[in-house]
């Protein structure tokens, strides 16, 4: 039976590959409500979420999350919340980390169980009730036995550190994202101080992960990589930002939540499968060992990311890279002219997408073979 290395084992390693995007991908498909983002498709529809584990699994991920965002018992029962009234945190998180393990299987990948911000530190109900949100989760989390526990998206350092609190008690290895910009959390302690306070916390992989595009979030990385390096701190690094261009809300607080397109009109903001390769090397360049996406991050953004980092990777790569070249080769062998003159990397590392909308960023100055 093969021994799998742990998390920080692999991070000491070399780069380790992470998902991408659950809710929005779920909501698109038809099964999560947008507004409420609870996760009560692992009850209803289990094989919807079993596929796409699988596509992130065919695509090079090293790492499945548990579908786990917003589970806990207060945000299930909020006001005009249907979730609570068929399942419970305990209920979703033992059917969502048993549909990871069966997709799982005997892959060299590790599961990882999440939580997330809470209603209750948002409702000032304070440090006990919040953490006791976090204990439901963590109780089952041990009790399935993840490799890793997560806390991500949370927008305030202090409840990030209320969440590491809790799972670093459990004795499993402790990662934490907060989705913040440059200008720091919600009420502006700065990134930096925001990434020292999490690994003061006990977090052994502090981060980034949405409200954010890839550039923005490369931007604070540094901050927090430079603050942490200050007090001689050496945490692990990680990065699951939004799989969509929004830079116009770099120093916003909410993030990409402000743009007129969220979250229904994202689609001519996405990355293409070459900015997740050139997000990916930045990434590693910087510094950062835990690559993934959130929202917006599709399965061909995660295998862009495999590939990239394949030689960091001592040459691993997912299923889904035997039905795919990287930039733009296997074109070499279409039947039309147009996709041939297109087979080179060239062209796709120099090519600008438009939205090919009237009143909107300019078209290509001439088509393809004109």
């Amino acid at each position: 039976m093969m021994v799998k290395k742990g998390l920080l084992e692999r991070l000491a390693e070399g780069p380790v590959v992470g998902d991408g995007s659950y809710v929005f991908t779920m909501e698109k498909r038809g099964y999560v409500m947008a507004g409420q983002w609870t996760p009560e498709v692992v009850i209803e529809h289990p094989e919807a979420v079993k596929q796409l584990h699988r596509e992130y699994l065919r695509a090079g991920a090293d790492i499945l999350q548990a579908y786990t965002f917003f589970a806990s018992d207060d945000k299930l029962n909020l006001p005009g919340h249907a979730a609570g009234k068929i399942t419970t945190c305990k209920e979703l998180n033992e059917r969502a980390i048993d549909i990871v393990r069966e997709v799982a299987g005997d892959a060299d990948v590790l599961i990882s169980g999440g939580v997330t911000m809470t209603p209750s530190y948002k409702q000032g109900k304070g440090k006990e009730a919040v953490q006791a949100e976090y204990r439901k989760h963590a109780e089952v989390f041990i009790e399935k036995d993840v490799d890793f526990l997560l806390a991500e998206f949370i927008n305030q350092i202090e409840e990030a550190e209320w969440a590491i609190e809790v799972l670093k008690s459990t004795g499993k290895p402790v990662a934490c994202t907060m989705c913040i910009g440059p200008t720091g959390d919600f009420v502006d302690v700065p990134a930096g101080e925001c990434a020292v306070r999490m690994a003061k916390a006990g977090a052994d992989v502090v981060g980034l992960n949405c409200q954010f595009d890839p550039n923005s979030g490369l931007k604070t990385m540094k901050l927090m990589k430079e603050a942490l390096e200050k007090e001689g701190l050496s945490p692990f690094l990680m990065m699951q930002p939004l799989g969509f261009f929004c830079p116009e809300v770099e120093n916003e607080h909410p993030g990409y939540a402000m743009l007129p397109e969220c979250p229904f009109a994202l689609e001519p903001r996405l990355l293409t499968r070459f900015d997740a390769n050139r997000y990916a090397r930045a990434a590693y360049e910087l510094g950062v060992r835990y690559i993934g996406g959130c929202c917006g991050f599709e399965p061909h953004h995660i295998r862009a990311i495999s590939e990239e980092l394949s030689p960091e990777r001592g040459g691993k790569l997912g299923e889904a890279s035997s039905k795919h070249i990287p930039w733009g080769e296997a074109l070499k062998t279409s039947t039309f002219l147009q996709n041939r003159m297109k087979a080179t990397q060239e062209h796709w590392k120099t090519v600008k997408p438009a939205s090919g909308r009237p009143g909107h960023p300019a078209l290509q100055p001439k088509l393809m073979g004109q």
